[in-house]
């Protein structure tokens, strides 16, 4: 049997060596500024020449570093059960996500400050919505003293959900105290990793003090992670595709090089976050380019060997609206033709700032469609149906043909939110429109949504473990 599958590729192998060549010239030649003592210490016993706080890189480790790096990396559930395998060749995994600072609500769109509730009811519904493989830390929680807003929010998140977390910690000083929870909840987290950290140098060319201080913990625990950085062309980044791929792509080389001084062998996923700055509006939005060079970056980590994580095609729009829905078929129909292989926040609006659960529940609907058509589908005798076409012959039909009896329940996708109406049967139901449908379907999917059957327990011992350290 063959199989007819669509596929994007962008790069050359010309065009690769180009941005790895140049890549590599920027690191031995401009260097990174580095913030930690501690970290350029590291890059100094390796023999990177240091001046003041920049380190110059030179080829050779950075070659090194992409051989000791692991090509693959296995992800696990809350229950030790295997979830999905990252690295070049494997389809990419979707997550909900990732710290809005407000929530809008999918009836009225009141936008309002992201609580402990709402990161509960978002996990949950990351839990239940089927194309979400993993759930990334939603919402920033206001409606608790800050200084334990990142233990709760991980609290929320182990407890709310079975699926892997990434998750983001805002406070670095709380970073050990998270993951001392997440330990005392579920036990060794490297043994079967099921809490990913997402870490992000500063463009252009930093790796501040916050960072490498996070991964010295996740290092010395032995987690994987996600080291990914987030450009604006033409403010942090050249606004050229070409010059802000060639940055970003140094950028992830010196933190995959740092990570392989530290400890060879660490498993690290890379990957870019291309948006545009707004000149006008002080913001940052994704453009059409901002899609090619996240594709071409996962082609640089297939090139390489390496686990990739790129971009959600979120955080533009005013909600689940005309706008965020081209970004979210653009995002995520491209990354399953192409060679992504982590989208992990899917469901921002107002530039990241709010989440809106309307759109996370629009999106399972096209990712399930955009992995349909990434499937393709298959050629050989059975497919062809001949036997069927020769039965039916010239004005006949296949309503009872074997092959449509065979295949009639899964042949097409049917949506969960709205149905097949032609004309007269919506003109019958009153010319429902489909932006109140999706409003009202994700109200009901977050009214009837249910815990995992620990929740209680784990929610015990958890304000137990925040209760007595005095956090």
């Amino acid at each position: 049997m063959t199989q007819v599958r669509p596929q994007l590729n962008l790069l050359t192998p010309e065009q690769i060596a180009t941005i790895h060549e140049k890549s590599l010239q920027i690191l031995a030649t401009v260097g990174v500024r580095v913030d930690s003592p501690r970290a350029r210490e590291v890059f100094a016993r390796a023999g990177v020449r240091v001046e003041d706080d920049r380190a110059y890189i030179p080829a050779e480790l950075v070659e090194n570093a992409i051989a000791r790096a692991p090509a693959a990396i296995d992800i696990y559930d809350r229950r030790g059960e295997f979830a999905f395998r990252l690295g070049p060749g494997e389809p990419p995994g979707f997550g909900i996500g990732v710290t809005a600072l407000y929530y809008q609500d999918p009836i009225t769109d009141a936008i309002t400050p992201f609580s402990r509730k709402n990161m509960a009811d978002m996990v949950r519904l990351g839990n239940a919505l089927s194309e979400y493989d993993l759930v990334s830390t939603v919402g920033v929680v206001q409606d608790v003293d800050p200084g334990v807003s990142d233990l709760y929010a991980t609290l929320e998140m182990i407890a709310n959900t079975v699926k892997p977390l990434v998750a983001l910690v805002a406070d670095e000083h709380r970073y050990e105290d998270v993951l001392n929870l997440a330990e005392t909840l579920h036990g060794d987290l490297a043994e079967k990793p099921f809490i990913i950290p997402y870490f992000n140098p500063i463009s252009p060319l930093v790796i501040n003090a916050g960072t490498t201080d996070k991964m010295f913990s996740t290092i010395e625990r032995g987690l994987p992670f996600i080291y990914s950085n987030y450009g604006m062309a033409g403010a942090t980044t050249p606004i050229t595709a070409a010059g802000a791929l060639t940055l970003l792509n140094a950028e992830l080389l010196a933190g995959l090089t740092w990570s392989q001084l530290l400890r060879p062998g660490t498993p690290v996923i890379l990957g870019s976050l291309p948006a545009f700055f707004d000149m006008r509006g002080v913001g940052s939005f994704y453009d059409a380019h901002s899609y090619l060079i996240n594709l071409a970056c996962a082609e640089m980590m297939v090139h390489y060997r390496l686990p990739h994580a790129g971009t959600s095609g979120s955080g533009i729009g005013w909600g689940a609206d005309l706008i965020a829905a081209g970004h979210q078929w653009m995002n995520h129909l491209t990354s399953v033709m192409g060679a992504v292989g982590m989208v992990p926040f899917v469901g921002d609006s107002f530039d990241s700032k709010t989440f809106a659960p309307a759109l996370a529940v629009y999106a399972n609907d096209v990712i399930a469609q955009a992995r349909r058509m990434a499937q393709g589908f298959a050629l050989d005798d059975d497919s062809l149906a001949l036997d069927d076409v020769a039965a039916a012959g010239p004005g006949g039909d296949f309503l009872m043909a074997s092959s449509t009896l065979a295949h009639f329940r899964h042949a097409y996708f049917t949506s969960g939110v709205w149905p097949n109406l032609n004309l007269e049967m919506w003109e019958a139901k009153g010319r429902p429109q489909p932006e109140q449908m999706l409003r009202d379907h994700t109200q009901a999917l977050l009214e009837r949504l249910q815990p995992p059957e620990d929740h209680a327990d784990l929610m015990n011992r958890g304000e137990t473990f925040i209760l007595e350290r005095n956090l």
